[in-house]
C-alpha cells in the first residue's frame, strides 16, 4: 500500500508543523508518509523539543525546512497551522491535494513567566494531538 503524504506548513517550521510531525509519525507512520516546513527556516524550537518529550516524542533530530515545491506537487494531503503559512502558501499545481487549514497559537509568541510559557506550549501540543487523533480516526 502506498502511503499518503502529509505536508504540514507552518511560518517557521519551528514549533507547530514540528508537534504535528511528531505525532503524525509516531501515530500513524504505517499509513502516511510525513513532512513539514516552513514559508522561512527558524530553526527547531527548543521548547517544542522539550514538550514533546514530556509526551513521550522526540522531535530534537527534526530539522526546519523551508517549503519544497517537489514535496508539495506530491503531498496528498498539505494542512497549513497558522494564519501566516495558510495565507501566503505557494500555489502550486495539485489537484489531488485536499487543503485543511487548522489554526492554532502560536506558542513562540507566548508571554509572561517560564510557568505561563510552559503551559501554552503544553496547550498547543494537546490541542495538535487531539487534531492529529481525529484526523487518524477519520481515516483519510
Amino acid at each position: 500500500m502506498d502511503k499518503k503524504l502529509v505536508y504540514f506548513l507552518c511560518t517557521g517550521n519551528s514549533c507547530r508543523s514540528q508537534i504535528a510531525d511528531g505525532f503524525l509519525k509516531a501515530l500513524g507512520s504505517d499509513s502516511y508518509e510525513v513532512k513539514s516546513a516552513g514559508l522561512a527556516a527558524h530553526g527547531l524550537n527548543p521548547r517544542a523539543v522539550a514538550t514533546m518529550k514530556e509526551a513521550g516524542l522526540d522531535i530534537s533530530n527534526h530539522t526546519s525546512d523551508v517549503i519544497d515545491p517537489e514535496i508539495l506537487s506530491r503531498a496528498d494531503f498539505i494542512i497549513t497551522l497558522c494564519g501566516d503559512a495558510n495565507d501566503n502558501c505557494p500555489v502550486v499545481r495539485n489537484d489531488k491535494a485536499e487543503r485543511w487549514h487548522w489554526g492554532f497559537d502560536d506558542p513562540a509568541k507566548a508571554t509572561g513567566t517560564e510557568e505561563e510559557i510552559t503551559a501554552k506550549f503544553r496547550e498547543v501540543r494537546d490541542s495538535i494531538q487531539r487534531r492529529i487523533e481525529q484526523f487518524l480516526r477519520e481515516g483519510k
